[in-house]
């Protein structure tokens, strides 16, 4: 007689007491000796059942990533000093010995560079705001625009990772898997987490999906990417020939296999495959209504401006974040590349920034518009900030600047955050002399926003507790209204 898939678990299981009923007892006795807790079930499940610790002030994230690294010296770090030392080398007492990247190593001068562009005050606190950004400074009275980020990492790699899972190295959860593993997604029919990619004009550094992985952290909190072709999210349309009918009786069948699979074996990724299987199903009537442009009136195509009806463009991602995140995702993560200005920078910021500049201040305008500004944390920013000296030759009308980690500045909006300018790095925009904020500061606020203690969401994975800010970070107090 054929043997199911029962059988042939409980057969295994036997031959496996059977031959190996000695050491496992020992294994067991041993086990329990150097990990007490080892049976004692998942204590991450336990801390997560607690989430959230106390009142979040924001529901939602929709994080616009600049990939590439924006130069804060030509946005928001106004540094007319730069522009009076036109050329000058860049003193050592300021420079103080940094670590250089490969690409400016071996220069044996470093001539400062000032901005191009123009800089004005707008808004309630005077923030110096580029004329690149002319859309970015009608908003500015509900930004929090700070000017004092830094990290370790000075290459895009690392950083980029430092960014996204608080860890330079890769196979850790990220920021959205932590969110999604602690809150889950308010929308059963949606993901927790999604991924929106877009792509400028200017020098573009790659994006991966390690950046949105799930780490060791079960894979239905991996963030759902999401496509600018006909589907928006790949492989979820039935095949030819196959109807709704035919695809709930196939999962059903498929949910009992795996259910008996699991008893079997007990791996708990069986458990997170049904789920996944079943999120699909849903997602197949939610994710076509929420994509769908053709409903959303003129004065909102108008806001966010044409380019928000083309598919993949950053305009039309951030109409999309919009719409996911007023569905009850978790977190939205936009990724757009082109900011990574060695050469040419002027010209390339031009267009990186007629790309992204009114569609993210139509987001903040739309959510508030909505109601929805209060309760939804946005964030802007990239992996790092650009030097204040040239990279390669200098012209009167032509830069580029390298990598510099040591201060940078990210703006956020809405969910509780406090408007206003915070943070400030010296008259060479080289060093922070105010507030500084390091990644982890960073993350440690941004998930005490959503009701969280950065040091009690964590995982056991191998016998040790991880967290979003590893063993550091502190929440700045001074960002929070």
């Amino acid at each position: 007689m054929e043997k199911t898939i029962l059988d042939y678990g409980l057969n295994l299981n036997r031959r496996k007491f059977l031959s190996k009923l000695s050491l496992g007892i020992g294994s067991v006795a041993l086990g329990s000796l150097l990990i007490p807790d080892l049976f004692s079930g998942n204590e991450s499940d336990d801390l997560v059942k607690q989430l959230p610790h106390f009142a979040p002030k924001a529901k939602r994230i929709i994080y616009l990533f600049q990939n590439g690294a924006p130069s804060q010296l030509d946005l928001f770090d106004y540094k007319p000093k730069l522009n009076d030392l036109f050329g000058q080398d860049l003193p050592a007492s300021v420079r103080q010995g940094q670590r250089l990247t490969g690409m400016t190593a071996n220069q044996t001068k470093f001539p400062l560079a000032g901005s191009l562009f123009k800089f004005d005050q707008y808004g309630e606190h005077r923030a110096w705001i580029s004329e690149l950004l002319p859309h970015t400074a009608k908003v500015v009275d509900d930004l929090c625009i700070l000017k004092s980020v830094y990290t370790e990492a000075i290459n895009h790699d690392p950083a980029l990772t430092f960014f996204q899972t608080g860890a330079q190295v890769g196979n850790r959860p990220s920021m959205g898997s932590w969110l999604s593993y602690g809150l889950g997604s308010e929308n059963k029919n949606l993901p927790a987490f999604c991924v929106l990619l877009s792509k400028g004009k200017g020098n573009g550094q790659g994006v991966y999906s390690k950046l949105w992985t799930n780490g060791f952290l079960d894979s239905i909190h991996q963030g759902v990417q999401f496509s600018s072709g006909e589907n928006p999210v790949l492989y979820l349309n039935n095949p030819d020939a196959i109807d709704k009918v035919d695809r709930r009786k196939m999962l059903d069948n498929l949910a009992q296999l795996n259910q008996e699979n699991f008893e079997s074996f007990g791996d708990p990724e069986i458990n997170t495959k049904i789920q996944q299987y079943e999120m699909a199903y849903r997602m197949q009537t939610a994710v076509p209504e929420v994509t769908d442009m053709s409903k959303e009136p003129e004065d909102v195509i108008k806001l966010y401006g044409p380019d928000c009806l083309v598919p993949g463009s950053y305009a039309a991602n951030c109409l999309l974040a919009r719409k996911l995140s007023e569905n009850g995702v978790r977190f939205v993560q936009l990724y757009h590349q082109g900011w990574d200005g060695h050469n040419n920078l002027p010209n390339e910021i031009k267009g990186q920034c007629m790309d992204t500049d009114k569609a993210s201040a139509a987001l903040i305008t739309d959510l508030k518009q909505r109601g929805l500004l209060d309760e939804t944390l946005v964030i802007w920013g990239g992996e790092f900030g650009r030097t204040n000296y040239c990279q390669g030759v200098l012209t009167k009308d032509n830069y580029g600047r390298d990598h510099h980690p040591r201060c940078f500045t990210i703006w956020m909006a809405g969910g509780g955050v406090k408007p206003g300018v915070f943070g400030e790095t010296d008259e060479f925009g080289y060093n922070i002399v105010d507030l500084p904020v390091h990644v982890h500061d960073l993350h440690a606020t941004i998930l005490h926003q959503m009701g969280i203690n950065h040091e009690q969401l964590t995982f056991k994975h191998l016998g040790r507790r991880y967290r979003l800010t590893d063993v550091a970070g502190k929440v700045v107090n001074e960002l929070i209204a």
